[in-house]
């Protein structure tokens, strides 16, 4: 037992490690995502199952706090309003639950983040396919060589592994690490 904790322990320091890589990409993700917040954007998230905890969890962290205590900062996930989500997959379909919300809700002063482990999800491609349509600023946090966002986001933060729960550990960190750096330029001094 004592083996396998160890290998998962290596496993995700190597992953970690070789996102250094991603440095540039997290500082301008983070550039524009306070220059949303300046001109009167929101950040809008997504993604599915664990992408979706995620999604939720980063916006709290910037409409609560981070570390620092400062005004609440304007972030939705649109994976929490559950009568959404199912209305448009009854009366439309499931690729259709996040591009939905997304026309309703995004303009192009927003920066949207679409999670999705492989870059792969038919409903958050089509979410990100619609934020394009907007002009609003496109962000994914992918792995697995980053798939169809590649092609379709703005900047995409591809975790170098394919390896599910390390792509994932990565994720909350990249949004640790953006709300982080958001903390710092909103604090109330």
């Amino acid at each position: 037992m004592k083996y396998e904790i160890q290998k998962e322990f290596d496993e995700h320091i190597n992953v970690a490690n070789s996102c250094g890589r991603l440095l540039k990409d997290i500082e301008l993700t983070t550039s524009l995502c306070i220059d949303s917040i300046n001109i009167g954007g929101k950040i809008i998230l997504f993604g599915n199952g664990g992408s979706a905890a995620d999604a939720q969890h980063i916006a709290a962290e910037l409409v609560g706090r981070y570390k620092r205590e400062r005004n609440a900062l304007p972030a939705i996930s649109l994976t929490t309003d559950s009568s959404a989500l199912t209305c448009i997959a009854n009366d439309y379909n499931y690729d259709q639950v996040f591009s939905r919300q997304v026309y309703a809700l995004a303009n192009k002063e927003d920066t949207v983040i679409g999670i999705s482990t492989g870059g792969t999800s038919k409903n958050v491609i089509e979410g990100i396919k619609a934020a394009k349509k907007i002009g609003s600023r496109v962000i994914g946090f992918s792995g697995k060589g980053g798939g169809d966002f590649n092609n379709l986001c703005d900047i995409n933060l591809v975790v170098p592994s394919d390896i599910t729960a390390r792509v994932q550990e990565m994720h909350i960190l990249f949004g640790h690490i953006i709300c982080e750096l958001i903390d710092q330029r909103f604090t109330q001094n």
